[in-house]
């Protein structure tokens, strides 16, 4: 499996708060999803359409979200599906990282964590099996404590040597890694966890191919 379809995921989350809360609102639905208001009330209505979630209106001026036998079997289809790529993706991602930090042992470099979830243990156990301590953690804000560790913000970064920072994350949005690049982190000094497929470059255009009014 290369990966969970990106719809199929956001799908699962909405039946999980649903399930979690009925009373959940669309613009609360909203802010689990991370979406506008209006997608939410687009993606909610495609679940209510499907028999997978049935409304009811419990009052006139309050409408209550139930997932059905069928959004429940659903939602087992899509966490089973979930976890599979979960597992594919951890066991790449942890590849990915065996070989970067083989090199980064043999050559004694200093390597830094950003971020301070399930990906930075991924990386800070990476880094252990290694032979490598990290020297420093960091995340947007900092102020708090991650496996021992105090995190930093990455406004500090300066403050610490190092030769390479690992982007810990496996959102694909690239959110972590422009935030660190805005804050003065050189990008040859930025090791993302995933490994984004190469963009196919364009065929350049032979001149000879234009005809003779310089269209082509």
């Amino acid at each position: 499996m290369n990966g969970m379809d990106f719809e199929a995921h956001r799908a699962l989350r909405l039946l999980e708060a649903v399930q979690q809360n009925s009373r959940v609102t669309q613009r609360g639905l909203a802010g689990k999803l991370g979406i506008a208001l209006g997608l939410a009330n687009i993606y909610l209505r495609r679940m209510v359409h499907k028999g997978f979630i049935k409304v009811v209106n419990v009052q006139p001026n309050r409408i209550t979200y139930l997932i059905t036998p069928r959004g429940i079997a659903e939602k087992a289809r899509l966490t089973y599906e979930f976890m599979d790529y979960s597992l594919h993706l951890y066991g790449e991602v942890r590849q990915h990282l065996r070989t970067a930090l083989q090199a980064c042992a043999a050559e004694g470099k200093r390597v830094a964590i950003c971020g301070s979830g399930e990906a930075a243990e991924l990386a800070y156990l990476s880094l252990k099996e290694s032979g490598l301590e990290p020297v420093a953690v960091f995340d947007a804000d900092g102020g708090r404590e991650f496996l021992g560790m105090p995190v930093l913000p990455i406004t500090d970064h300066a403050t610490i040597e190092y030769d390479l920072i690992i982007v810990a994350t496996l959102d694909r949005s690239g959110r972590q890694l422009q935030d660190l690049l805005a804050v003065g982190v050189p990008r040859d000094k930025l090791f993302p966890l995933r490994q984004e497929p190469a963009t196919p470059k364009r065929k350049a255009v032979s001149v000879r191919n234009r005809s003779a009014n310089g269209k082509l």
